[in-house]
Order: structure tokens, then sequence, then C-alpha cells
């Protein structure tokens, strides 16, 4: 079966939903799974022919592989709701579920943008995720922020790169490093870990580090500076997370 389900997770992407839906408008089935919205996502998704699942958050893994059990077809392609399909990855996805060979999934990269900005390192040039495959064969696993698709089969690769708009703006950076600290430090707390000094002052840096001189950040300029320091921060909001939840305070 040639024919795609593409889906879409949500929590307050108003400003993303409908240029997300549109994007994948070529599939034959869009699933948006919203955890429970509180601005206009649900009411701007339902002016489109989508089918909308409400569902409680617990985690990023359990939440895509409960829409993708509710697929009609084999073929699944997730979009992240600040992710954008071009045309010429809508032409390959077209092209490769009609003859995918031997692979169960295809990778595709990411064309990433910080606040309105194009970076081309500090990572960013390694960046790449599964989003098609085949719902038999792949299934999502891995921690609550970040999580990975389990295969039985081979992947393949796009030659073209979708659009990933990942921050509006630096409040909703932080607003999403505040989700994702919170997480991390969850999860690092229900497996008895604890907070030390090295893990406030050691490793956000050194996190910086990375990003700026050995990834390369520094060849962005200031904006690659900006997004190195709030790589550094979202490692440091994670510890004070989970030192919150270790003297039982809530966060």
């Amino acid at each position: 079966m040639t024919k795609i389900t593409a889906i879409i997770p949500t929590l307050n992407e108003e400003i993303h939903i409908a240029d997300a839906i549109e994007s994948v408008s070529f599939a034959d089935e869009i699933i948006v799974i919203d955890s429970h919205s509180t601005d206009k996502t649900v009411s701007i998704a339902e002016k489109y022919q989508v089918k909308i699942i409400k569902r409680e958050f617990d985690d990023f893994s359990s939440q895509k592989n409960y829409a993708i059990d509710q697929a009609k077809y084999d073929w699944i392609y997730v979009l992240d709701a600040d992710e954008r399909v071009t045309s010429e990855v809508k032409k390959e996805i077209l092209e490769v579920v009609k003859n995918p060979k031997d692979f169960v999934g295809f990778y595709v990269r990411r064309t990433f943008y910080f606040c309105g900005k194009r970076l081309y390192y500090g990572g960013c040039q390694r960046d790449k995720v599964v989003r098609l495959f085949l719902k038999e064969f792949c299934k999502y696993n891995g921690s609550p922020v970040h999580e990975t698709i389990e295969t039985k089969g081979k992947l393949g690769f796009f030659k073209h790169k979708i659009e990933h708009f990942s921050y509006k703006d630096y409040d909703h950076y932080m607003s999403k490093m505040n989700h994702y600290g919170t997480l991390r430090g969850k999860q690092y707390h229900e497996v008895g870990k604890k907070v030390n000094l090295f893990h406030i002052l050691v490793k956000p840096p050194a996190r910086f580090f990375i990003h700026y001189f050995i990834r390369l950040g520094f060849l962005d300029g200031f904006p690659g500076y900006i997004f190195a320091k709030t790589q550094a921060y979202g490692v440091y909001v994670r510890y004070i997370k989970l030192w919150l939840y270790n003297k039982g305070i809530k966060n």
C-alpha cells in the first residue's frame, strides 16, 4: 500500500500548525495529536480535513506511538509542528513509497533556523531524523525528550532537506527549554540521579564549548554564539529541575 498517514504532534503550536498541515497536504490522512493545547492550535487545525486526537502528554515516544496505532495506512510521515516539508522532499516521499526497495524507513536532514536566522554550524550540519517509515517495522523509543526510532530493517536517506523553524524567538526558546528541562529532570529523578556541583559548574560550559568551538558555531557569527549559549542553558535547566525534584519542590 502506497498511501501515507502524516502525524503532527502539537502543544500550543498556533503559530505553526496551519503551515505544518499544508506542507503535508499530499498525505492521504493527516492526524494531529494534541496534548490539550490552551491556545488556538486545535481550532486552526479544525479548519482542515484532518483527524484530531486529544491525549494527555506523558512523553514524546508514547504520544507518537499512540498516533501511529490510529493510522489507517502503513507508511507514516511524522512532522513536528515547527518543520516544513519542501517540494523536493515531497517528490522524494511520493517516489520512495512506490518503490522503497529494501528500506523500511528514511532519514531526512534538516535546514535549521534559529530566531529567523539560518544556522549552518554548531551541530546543525549533522542534524538528521527519521521521518518516513513503515509502521510494521518501526517504533518510537527513548527518553521523554529525545525519542528515537527503533527499526527492524534498513534505513535510507533523502537527498534534500526539510526546513526546521525550531524557535520563533528567544521567549519561545526559553519556554521550550523549561518544558524539556522539566521532562529530563523528572526522568533523572525517577532513576535516582542526584545533582552535584559538576553538573552545574562544568556541564553547561562544556556544552557551550562543544557547540561553539568543536562544532564550529562561531562561523555563524553572533547567532551561533547565542545558539551555543542557549544549548548550555538547556543543560543548566535540566539539573536545576532535577535538584527541585530531589528536594520535593513542585516544578
